[in-house]
């Protein structure tokens, strides 16, 4: 099955900045799939708008079939995201930023919990668990951000700017 289609995105800002140009492409189930390019070039613009967080001027995404402009909800239950920045609150601790994701999503607390513990271990985070996250560093902050994308189960996992801090 197709994960990601793009459909002729286009993406204009203040009325003449393009960002987008007409993009269109396909990634399939299991594949991984880089999106390069400098600085200014729409790669986060893109990744927004497949997220659902920026509307496109003209074209569409779906994600598993479901459009992210016609079927919002669907189209993002799909997918998790881990953003350039880091965007969970520095004074909780990362036990509890993944078990309140989850609970976004509707995972029962006890599941929540078992996939918290289990994501912390695999990504070499379980002795930080209790700690604000505050204190973490930049490659512990960047894997507790792709604990938490996880933790819905997410059918579709997109990473911008992937590997800084790491």
């Amino acid at each position: 099955m197709t994960a990601l289609v793009v459909r002729n995105l286009k993406k204009t800002y203040a009325g003449r900045v393009e960002a987008l140009k007409g993009i269109s492409l396909n990634v399939e189930e299991g594949d991984f799939f880089a999106l390069l390019g400098p600085n200014g070039a729409g790669k986060s613009t893109l990744i927004g708008i497949a997220a659902s967080l920026v509307r496109p001027s003209e074209g569409d995404v779906l994600i598993f079939g479901d459009s992210v402009v016609d079927q919002r909800s669907a189209a993002v239950s799909h997918i998790g995201l881990v953003p350039q920045e880091f965007n969970f609150n520095q004074f909780e601790k990362p036990f509890e930023i993944l078990v309140n994701q989850a609970g976004y999503y509707g995972v029962p607390r006890a599941l929540a919990r078992s996939r918290a513990e289990q994501y912390l271990k695999q990504l070499s985070l379980w002795d930080k668990r209790d700690v604000a996250s505050r204190t973490l560093s930049g490659g512990m902050k960047r894997r507790l951000m792709i604990a938490r994308a996880m933790m819905h189960q997410p059918r579709l996992l997109i990473l911008d700017e992937p590997t800084a801090g790491v």
